[in-house]
């Protein structure tokens, strides 16, 4: 078996046999997309004009999340798609917490840009507002609800966040909205005899549950997202392609750090993916990060 180490060796080279031995990426409706929390810093200042130099950048399809104004940015789901719309763009899904936000008391502060502790302001979660999320976002939002994340730690959390997903799932259904659940890398860690990413897949169907796989987080733990996508083909629905950094381990602007993304794309038709997303956490310079990672996804896609 091939250990973390060698694995991730691997994925920094070249992937020529990985390239050639499965099909090209090569759909033009699966637009470059950008998930707008690599903006948290920059966005609430100026909400179109942030937005029209994304576009100028070049990207065409939009993942909201949080901010640090309530709403979509300070605006209703029907206003915030009309003004992507306007700018040439789509809207294309929404992040949303799974549960109240927990802090850890032990845990080092996170730091925004400038280096100062991130001041979270409360937000609607799926556990506790599934119905008035889904009603909100009726109102022109879009068709896929991202949970951000659900308590793992214990296999008890585990079974409770299993349960919760599973019922937001059949109303997001009902409401003609695709459910999908984000990953960190510590969903990939042991919990017994098992990890809580894989009790999540095996305890929930595609019908209720989509992926939305993070690759830079689960390389990151050690998984190697083709073998992934082999082993649940069509889960994989939506992406956030975040390249990491070998030494710190930390998220990079793409092309800058040690994943290879092309055996990664190679397979996009394996995962099931429809919509992928571009994110860099807390970047120095925003708008420099993702004008590099769409270069880099230019070059090694078109």
């Amino acid at each position: 078996m091939i250990d973390r180490r060698q694995f991730l060796g691997a994925l920094a080279a070249p992937a020529i046999v990985g390239a050639l031995a499965a099909p090209a990426f090569a759909s033009p409706a699966r637009a470059f997309g950008l998930q707008l929390f690599t903006l948290f810093d920059v966005i609430d200042a100026d909400v179109k004009g942030t937005l029209r130099e994304v576009a100028r950048i070049g990207y065409r399809d939009l993942q909201s999340s949080y901010s640090k104004q309530a709403g979509i940015y300070g605006m209703k789901p029907r206003d915030f798609a009309a003004m992507v719309g306007e700018l040439g763009m789509t809207w294309s899904s929404h992040h949303v917490p799974g549960g109240p936000r927990k802090i850890d008391p032990k845990a080092p502060p996170r730091l925004d840009a400038n280096g100062k502790p991130l001041v979270y302001r409360k937000s609607l979660n799926l556990r506790d507002n599934l119905h008035e999320i889904i009603d909100y976002l009726a109102d022109g939002g879009p068709r896929h609800l991202v949970c951000a994340g659900v308590p793992h730690a214990s296999l008890a959390e585990v079974d409770s966040a299993i349960e919760m997903l599973n019922r937001a799932g059949d109303a997001c259904r009902k409401a003609g909205l695709v459910l999908s659940l984000h990953n960190h890398e510590t969903e990939f860690k042991p919990l017994g005899e098992t990890t809580p990413y894989e009790m999540i897949l095996k305890g929930t169907s595609p019908e209720r549950l989509a992926m939305e796989l993070d690759i830079g987080w689960a390389v990151k733990a050690g998984v190697d997202p083709v073998a992934l996508f082999k082993r649940y083909p069509g889960r994989f629905v939506l992406w956030h392609v975040k390249d990491m950094d070998r030494e710190r381990m930390l998220p990079v602007p793409l092309g800058q750090g040690m994943i290879d993304f092309r055996p990664i794309f190679a397979h996009a038709d394996t995962a099931g993916m429809q919509h992928f997303y571009v994110e860099h956490d807390s970047p120095a310079d925003p708008m420099a990060s993702i004008t590099t990672s769409l270069h880099y996804l230019k070059r090694i896609l078109t």
